[in-house]
C-alpha cells in the first residue's frame, strides 16, 4: 500500500486539495491570541473569531474570511514554519516537524467528527468575540488548546 501524501511530501508539496485537507477542523487557530510585547509569548482566549462556527469549528465565510476580517492569518507553507503558537495537534505543524497525524485526523479516521468526539476541538468552548470587549479578553485566557492531544494522541 502506498504511503498517504502527508507522510511523503513536504508543505511546499501539496496540491491545493491536500493542503485544506491537512486542516482537521479544531477551530483553534481562530482563537483570538494575545501576545505579550516584551516577550513574544502568545497566550490562547477561549474567544473565537466572529466567524467561527462554534458547533462545526469551520469558518462560516471560509471564501471571504480575510475581507470580513483583515487580520485573519492566512496559513501557508511559509507562514506555517514562522507561526510558533500552532497547536500541538494541528495538521500543518505535525507535517512540517516530520511527524503523523494522529487516529482522530479526519484524513486517519475518515470522519470529519472524530476530531470533536476526542475533544481536541474548540467544539462548545468558545464565545464570539462579538460578545466580548476586547479590553476583557484577558479574562478568557485558556490553557487547553495546548494541551488538548495529550489525553487523545492513542486510539
Amino acid at each position: 500500500m502506498e504511503n498517504p501524501f502527508w507522510k511523503v511530501k513536504s508543505l511546499d508539496q501539496l496540491t491545493q486539495g491536500e493542503w485544506e485537507s491537512l486542516c482537521d477542523g479544531c477551530g483553534l487557530c481562530c482563537l483570538n491570541k494575545l501576545e505579550d510585547w516584551d516577550t513574544g509569548e502568545v497566550a490562547f482566549t477561549s474567544v473565537a473569531c466572529r466567524l467561527l462556527d462554534g458547533d462545526s469549528c469551520r469558518c462560516s465565510d471560509y471564501e471571504n474570511r480575510q475581507a470580513t476580517v483583515p487580520d485573519c492569518i492566512q496559513l501557508t507553507p511559509q507562514s506555517v514554519r514562522e507561526i510558533h503558537w500552532l497547536p500541538p495537534t494541528c495538521g500543518y505543524r505535525l507535517v512540517r516537524d516530520g511527524l503523523d497525524l494522529y487516529w482522530w485526523h479526519p484524513l486517519v479516521s475518515g470522519d470529519p467528527e472524530t476530531v470533536h468526539q476526542a475533544g481536541i476541538s474548540a467544539q462548545g468552548r468558545t464565545i464570539s468575540e462579538e460578545d466580548v470587549d476586547v479590553d476583557d479578553f484577558e479574562d478568557y485566557l485558556v490553557e487547553w488548546p495546548l494541551t488538548v492531544g495529550e489525553h487523545a494522541k492513542t486510539n
